[in-house]
């Protein structure tokens, strides 16, 4: 008995439709009518999700019938034993027909001698199973089925075909089989009619073609019941009535090989069909009741697809069903007639049903029995019942597509598997993983689609006669030779993969197959790949000299000013205008690691350092740095091999590429090149990234590994101290899987190829510094001479590396078995594989994610516990989807497969790197979607940013690790990283203009303390001989100071010296007061109108203001003078009373030190007009108190430039100047001159 099924795990959800059926009352599903069935096309017709395309973790439900058959003709043989009558296959084999068109018959068994002519293929002795009963249950009894679909020969229980007298040894054969079955707990599946009609029923009424055939099949069956019928439970009255029909009276490809016109086929189906519901109401009136069992017809099918999605296509795919499976189920299982498609293109040709006659046919079936695999399928559908359209074969669609046209019935899979070379013997990998196919797409009818299938039947049980194929396929589970006396039973990898598969009861979910959770470590680089970055070296707009008018009025363009041209300014890296948008792109991301190649045929087009592109390279050094201001670190590779000319130098590609030694040192030098150039800023390089060893010759890898060990020591020895980074290869490194995992030989190739693809560079790096020794010995014994290297050469590339860096992206099946010549490898005596059932890209790239954790642990075992970087990984994905979920379900399994390996296998994982960054580099392979020069990313950047900002997969019982900040990254944050200088001055701004406004209330408000305090003064008298109008007192003064003059401004010192050296008495009083006669201390207010002494070293008390009074009190405003006649001798030693006028007159513009003034200056001199020339004022020419403190004091006319402590303000006068200092005032100095004609400030 078979193990009982393991609990099941929770199923998927159904279909919301399929849900709300469930949960209707009493759970019926809705009522299907005929023509239902054309809804599948529509629903399969789009690419379903991932999730649901690979393989479906589940079980069966519980009671579910495993079962496994086998065909009396195909597998009994005894052909002339115990009493057997003839059969049509007797005779057809013995006497073949020779139809027109055919291919030739099969030949004999496989190791049988090849007489000539060679004789037919016959079942005479076959695998020989009427002589060996216990061989064939014991067969069952390993496997562990439930159920074993078996036929009864007609000829050998009825030799004449008719109910005379039985043949007993026949019936006991079978009972004997029957009894042998219940004593394994094996429930038998009994065909009554699977092709072998008595030969005598065909010579007397023509086989089926006759009417009263179908009374002795009535007679023959009721035997059955009789003898059988306790034991039986499952009953099928006729195997695939369409061959039958068909091939065996319309065709003639088959038995009886009669060559009859399409009208006879379709008689025969008739009366196959009546002869069939014959069966079903004797059973159903006269056994039923004490028998207990169910009868069924098996129908076979294949399944067809639209050529495209269109109405009349699907109408076609409807009528191609219609005309196979439909001739027979639809008047069984709906209404007793045949389809209407059929009615209505073969109206002349089909027979038709009596009222009565569709009565009796209606319903009589109890289960659906579906045949399905390659003896109708590509072999036996004919041509023109496809109907243009493409065969296809997707069990799943046709179930689903039964469950529709049928009204859901219980649907029993009889029939299904597929077939091997007959020159296969035991690992037969390919019907092994076609069965794996059928099961799970059985599987996902099932729980996804919610189709009632009660059981499944592998076909065969043994390798036997193969009806019009012969021997050159098998299709059993267990392997026999043919040529051999005992005929031993050796299960293949087909067996032990169903007996594996019944004992799960499906295809539980596996602990390893389960997501992990988990983090990766806090340094772990998180990366994309952009292998063949564009080098756009176009510049942005800023860097244009020209100078353009923009054309408002008509164009609405820019026009070139032609001949102006502005002033070249230095260059920028931002000045590429392509690298900022990809280094934002990348900070969407959120990567830490970006890693591209650079193209040696650009940086050096003649492969030396003659002609060295150094546009191309700043190009490089440019995204390099951008990459580092972002925080992002560039992995650069300086090689990977592309198809044109494998990105080499032209001059290297044509003289030999990697067969030339010298392209080893050639590339050594460019090597030296990129170090010099970029490596201050790069510390992670890839010598060689992905060469690929498919097409690779023994010669072009040793000169590879070469240059790669040359760049690297040079790296090493030059380099490395000062640049302090590190430097490998990158190796591709896609997982090669043993196609029968049972297979030891399976085993061995695949190491073998893993060798080959890897180790073949790998193990002089990183191993022994040779080549491997499977591969030296693998070609020595096929005269290939592989290299070898001398002893410094393996201290040369032993060793090179500082880390093991690969790129994976599949998974590869391996056999030894040569069953397809077109993918096998006759070189390494290998064939390749695929599985069926494995999710696959648009361009058929398996999604394998657990090969990833495989080729790990295999570098691992190989090669140590190294520090190892998945530098690339990733898949294509349809470009028409809107949404890229391939790309996401596989960005999420591979890293979830790198996180187990990580964690359970204890691999030194350093970073992972997915492919790739953009579509317009990598078509259908990037995250970011490239159109009309604009990049849009795709749902899988999102997904992918959440991996990394988890850095990994963190769930709510798992301990996120915790990382320090600095591994933090923040994409956000790189502008304000990169910048710290501009932020530390904009902070400072705002803590300057507070000072700022700080000292001005300060002084502002110590003024006007000042101004308070300060007592009036009265104007002096003018000179004797000097007239009176000309003293610029009060308002007179102020409309003459803001005449032409610009007023000096800034903050400094300034002297007081007057005309002829003489110092007046108010040049030692602070600007606070003045110091008054007899030594009182006074204050002189601003705009006060005392005048300043005038006499000489005496120091005679000044005389008071004309008009008398109070020296205190304030004096009158005097009337305002007429202004002075241009040209007027003015005395130039008189000064201006600079209290009343200083304060209100403009400040003049600032001038930094060293302006040149240019030009001179008139003065009214009393010797006439002169130039005065310009006079700088150095602050060593200021007198000191208006160094330290503030004070009134006079400069010579003509001074150009006046120094104030912190500014320098510059001013150019006629006559003389009175400047004050003052510490209250914001814009320096203040100053006035006698004259209107001073000359306005020049700074040219």
């Amino acid at each position: 008995m078979p193990a009982r099924a393991p609990p099941r795990l929770p199923r998927p959800p159904p279909p919301p439709l399929l849900l709300l059926l469930l949960l209707a009352p009493g759970a019926r599903r809705l009522r299907a009518e005929p023509g239902d069935g054309a809804q599948t096309w529509a629903r399969f017709a789009h690419p379903p999700a991932p999730e649901a395309a690979g393989p479906l973790h589940d079980t069966f439900p519980d009671g579910f019938l495993w079962a496994v058959g086998s065909a009396a003709y195909q597998t009994e043989g005894g052909w002339r034993q115990h009493g057997k009558g003839a059969s049509i296959w007797d005779t057809f084999t013995h006497r073949p027909p020779a139809p027109r068109g055919d291919p030739p018959e099969a030949g004999p068994p496989s190791g049988a001698p090849s007489p000539s002519p060679s004789p037919p293929a016959t079942g005479d002795v076959a695998s020989d199973g009427y002589n060996n009963v216990f061989r064939d249950t014991e067969g069952l009894r390993e496997l562990g089925v439930t159920h074993y679909r078996f036929s009864i020969s007609w000829a050998r229980v009825l030799p004449n075909g008719s109910a005379g007298a039985p043949n007993h040894k026949g019936l006991r054969y079978y009972r004997r089989l029957l009894e042998r079955l219940r004593a394994l707990g094996v429930q038998p599946v009994v065909t009554l009619y699977h092709w072998d009609l008595p030969q005598s029923l065909q010579d007397a009424y023509g086989g089926w073609a006759h009417r009263a055939l179908a009374d002795h099949f009535r007679d023959y069956a009721e035997l059955c019941f009789r003898h059988f019928g306790r034991q039986v439970k499952y009953w099928i009255t006729i195997d695939n009535p369409y061959v039958v029909a068909w091939h065996g009276y319309a065709t003639g490809r088959l038995a009886p090989g009669v060559r009859g016109s399409p009208r006879l086929g379709y008689l025969v189906a008739h009366n196959l069909l009546l002869a069939h519901a014959k069966i079903w109401h004797l059973y159903n009136a006269s056994f039923r009741p004490t028998q207990g069992g169910r009868v069924s017809i098996a129908l076979s099918s294949h399944w067809i697809s639209p050529r495209g999605m269109t109405d009349h296509s699907i109408k076609e795919c409807q009528k191609s069903l219609d005309f196979v499976l439909g001739w027979f189920a639809k008047p069984i299982f709906i209404d007793g007639d045949y389809p209407e498609s059929m009615k209505n293109n073969l109206s002349s040709l089909l027979p038709d049903f009596t009222e009565s006659e569709k009565k009796f046919i209606k319903g009589t079936a109890d289960f659906f029995a579906l045949s399905f695999g390659p003896t109708l399928s590509f072999q036996l559908l004919d041509p023109h019942m496809k109907f243009h359209q493409l065969e296809s074969p997707s069990l799943r669609q046709l179930l689903s597509w039964i469950d529709l046209e049928y009204n859901h019935p219980q649907i029993f899979i009889v029939e299904n598997g597929w077939f091997v070379s007959g020159t296969t013997k035991r690992e037969d990998a390919k019907h092994m993983y076609y069965l794996k196919k059928f099961i799970m797409e059985t599987l996902k009818a099932i729980r996804l689609d919610g189709v009632d299938v009660i059981g499944y039947t592998a076909w065969s049980l043994v390798d036997g006669f193969e009806w019009h194929r012969g021997y050159s396929i098998r299709r059993g589970l267990f392997y026999i030779d043919f040529l051999s006396q005992d005929k031993k039973l050796l299960p293949k990898s087909s067996a032990l993969f169903y007996q594996k598969l019944i004992e799960k009861n499906g295809f539980p979910p596996l602990p390893e197959s389960q997501p992990l959770e988990g983090t990766f470590a806090c340094d772990f680089a998180w990366g994309v790949v952009d292998n063949y970055l564009q080098v756009d070296t176009t510049l942005s707009q800023f860097t244009d000299q020209n100078v353009y008018l923009w054309d408002v009025h008509h164009s609405k363009r820019f026009i070139r000013v032609d001949g102006v041209v502005t002033k070249r300014r230095k260059s920028y890296c931002t000045d590429f205008a392509a690298i900022g948008p990809q280094i934002s792109l990348l900070q969407e991301m959120h990567v830490s690691h970006f890693h591209f190649s650079l193209d040696w045929a650009l940086i050096l087009p003649l492969g030396n350092q003659s002609q060295v592109n150094l546009t191309v390279l700043r190009y490089y050094r440019c995204v390099v740095s951008e990459l580092l201001r972002a925080n992002i670190t560039p992995v650069v590779a300086l090689w990977r091999p592309a198809a044109l000319h494998q990105e080499l130098p032209r001059p290297l590609a044509k003289h030999g590429a990697w067969e030339n030694p010298h392209t080893a040192l050639a590339f050594a030098e460019y090597a030296g090149l990129c170090f010099k150039g970029l490596g201050r800023q790069v510390k992670f390089w890839v010598t060689i990234g992905e060469p690929s060893t498919w097409n690779m010759t023994y010669s072009a890898g040793h000169n590879l590994l070469k240059a790669h060990a040359l760049a690297w020591r040079l790296y090493d020895e030059k380099f490395r101290r000062a640049q302090k980074g590190k430097i490998s290869i990158a190796l591709q490194a896609d997982w090669i899987e043993p196609a029968c995992p049972f297979s030891q030989k399976d085993k061995e190739v695949a190491e073998r190829v893993l060798e080959f693809d890897i180790g073949w560079l790998a193990e002089p790096i990183f191993g022994s510094g040779d080549y491997p020794q499977v591969m030296r010995e693998w070609l020595n014994q096929r005269n290939f001479l592989l290299p070898y290297f001398t002893e410094d050469e393996k201290k040369l590339i032993r060793g090179s590396f500082d880390f093991l860096a690969l790129s994976h992206y599949t998974t590869i099946l391996v056999d030894w078995e040569k069953e397809d010549p077109v993918k096998y490898n006759d070189y390494l005596q290998v064939q390749e594989m695929t599985d069926s059932t494995w999710l696959n890209s648009p361009s058929q790239v398996a999604v394998v994610p657990w090969g990833l954790r495989r080729v790990l642990s295999w570098l691992k075992l190989k090669y140590g516990d190294l520090p190892v970087y998945v530098l690339s990984n990733g898949v294509d994905d349809d470009p028409q989807a809107a949404h890229d979920k391939l790309r996401v379900y596989y960005t999420q399994n591979y890293v979830n497969e790198a996180l187990k390996a990580y964690i359970l296998d204890g691999i030194n994982l350093r970073g992972y790197f997915a492919y790739s960054f953009n579509d317009r580099t990598a078509p259908k392979f990037g995250f970011f979607r490239y159109a009309a020069n604009q990049f849009e990313p795709k749902p899988s950047v999102k997904h992918y940013r959440k991996i990394i900002d988890d850095n990994g997969f963190s769930g709510p019982e798992t301990l996120r690790r915790f990382c320090p900040e600095g591994f933090t990254l923040c994409a956000h944050c790189s502008f304000f990283h990169t910048r710290k200088s501009l932020l530390a001055f904009l902070a400072f701004l705002p803590f300057a203009f507070v000072i700022s406004l700080s000292l001005i209330f300060y002084y502002y408000r110590k003024g006007r303390g000042w101004r308070a305090a300060a007592a009036p003064a009265r104007v002096p008298s003018a000179p004797a001989g000097e007239p009176d109008a000309w003293r610029p007192p009060g308002g007179a003064g102020r409309a003459a100071a803001r005449g032409p003059q610009r007023q000096g401004r800034g903050r400094g010192q300034a002297g007081d010296l007057l005309p002829g050296g003489r110092r007046g008495a108010g040049s030692r009083s602070r600007l606070g007061g003045s110091r008054r006669p007899g030594g009182a201390r006074g204050s002189v207010p601003d705009g006060a109108g005392a005048r300043l002494p005038q006499g000489g070293p005496s120091g005679r008390p000044e005389q008071p203001a004309r008009g008398g009074g109070d020296p205190g009190a304030r004096a009158p405003p005097p009337a305002v003078p007429a202004p002075p006649v241009p040209g007027a001798r003015l005395p130039s030693r008189e000064v201006a009373t600079l209290q009343n006028l200083a304060p209100r007159v403009p400040s003049a513009p600032n001038l930094v030190a060293g302006d040149d003034l240019g030009g001179a200056v008139e003065s009214t001199q009393p010797t006439g007009r002169q130039k005065v020339p310009p006079v700088l004022t150095r602050p060593s020419d200021i007198p000191a108190p208006c160094a330290s403190s503030s004070s009134a004091f006079t400069v010579p006319c003509g001074a150009a430039l006046v120094s104030c402590p912190g500014r320098l303000v510059g001013f150019s006068v006629a006559q003389q100047a009175q400047v004050l200092c003052s510490p209250g005032s914001l814009f320096g100095p203040r100053f006035l001159c006698h004259s209107l004609a001073a000359l306005p400030l020049s700074r040219e």
